[in-house]
């Protein structure tokens, strides 16, 4: 039993780290190595936080997030998912992929005021 009350102490903190990148208004874009060149340059948003995992590093977050083609983006607030742009079998996102990242951006962080 003492065991068992000793894993959960040490597994609680790293639950909570595994849900950071959904607090407040994220932007949080899911790769791989070999789709570098077709990802979104997430330092234009500086109004949230932003986000990128690579599925060989962090597999769990990517299925965990039902994660089907790469790259993919996903906006959260407060934990909730409020917009996902996935690229498809092209591999490549729309060209208006941006701007609706930056509205969609604007329009959560204006709400929380």
């Amino acid at each position: 039993m003492k065991k068992l009350i000793f894993i959960l102490i040490l597994m609680i903190p790293c639950l909570a780290y595994g849900q950071e990148y959904k607090e407040s208004v994220s932007v949080v874009q899911f790769s791989a190595e070999f789709t570098k060149d077709a990802e979104i340059d997430l330092k234009k948003f500086k109004d949230c936080k932003v986000y990128t995992f690579y599925i060989e590093k962090d597999k769990e977050v990517f299925i965990n997030e039902s994660i089907l083609y790469l790259p993919s983006l996903l906006i959260f607030q407060n934990g909730k998912e409020m917009l996902r742009i996935e690229t498809g079998i092209s591999m490549k996102f729309e060209e208006d992929a941006e701007q609706k990242i930056k509205d969609k951006v604007e329009e959560l962080v204006s709400s929380k005021f």
